[in-house]
C-alpha cells in the first residue's frame, strides 16, 4: 500500500467513527437548547449540583456570573418544578431530556411522602427533596444520578458501604 493510500484509509477511518461524536455532541446541544426553553437561562452558563442526601437529595442551579435576570429566572424556575414535582408532574425533566427519567415514576406515586422546598443562592437557588421513605429516597437518588450524568454535572452520590 502506498503512502498515499494508507493516508485515504485512516482518513475514511476516521471519519466512519465521527458520527457518532458529533450525535453526542449535538444530543446534548440539543438537551442544553430544551434546558434553555424550560429553565429560561443559558445552560452553558449555570451551574448545575445534583447531590444525594440520606433524607432526599438537593439540586442546586446558579448562574455562574452576576446576572440579576438569570437569577430571577432560576428562582421562579425553581419554586414552579417545586409545585410540579409535588402534584407527581414531572413532564419539565420529561421534557429536556426527550425520555421518560428514571425515579420519576416512584417519585409520582410516592409523591404524598415527598417534600420540596426551594432556597435561594446568591446566584439561584437549590430545590431540596426530602422523604422518611426509604422507597422514595431510592427514587430520588435515582433521578439525581441521571440528572449528574446527562448534564455531566457535579455533585455527589451517597457511597453505601
Amino acid at each position: 500500500m502506498t503512502h498515499r493510500a494508507f493516508l485515504y484509509v485512516a482518513i475514511a477511518a476516521t471519519v466512519a467513527v465521527a458520527p457518532p461524536l458529533v450525535a453526542q455532541d449535538s444530543s446534548f446541544a440539543a438537551m442544553q437548547r430544551r434546558g434553555k426553553m424550560a429553565m429560561g437561562v443559558d445552560q452553558y452558563t449555570s451551574i448545575h449540583k445534583f447531590d444525594d442526601l440520606a433524607d432526599g437529595g438537593r439540586i442546586e442551579l446558579q448562574r455562574d456570573r452576576d446576572d440579576s435576570v438569570g437569577v430571577h429566572a432560576i428562582r421562579a424556575h425553581l419554586r414552579g418544578i417545586a409545585k410540579a414535582f409535588q402534584t407527581g408532574d414531572f413532564s419539565t425533566p420529561a421534557f429536556v431530556h426527550m425520555q421518560s427519567v428514571p425515579g420519576t415514576a416512584e417519585m409520582s406515586k410516592r409523591r404524598a411522602v415527598l417534600r420540596y422546598s426551594v432556597k435561594e443562592l446568591p446566584r439561584g437557588g437549590e430545590l431540596r427533596i426530602t422523604t422518611s421513605d426509604s422507597g422514595a429516597v431510592k427514587a430520588v437518588h435515582e433521578f439525581l444520578a441521571f440528572q449528574r450524568g446527562e448534564h455531566h454535572a457535579e455533585g455527589h452520590a451517597m457511597h453505601r458501604p
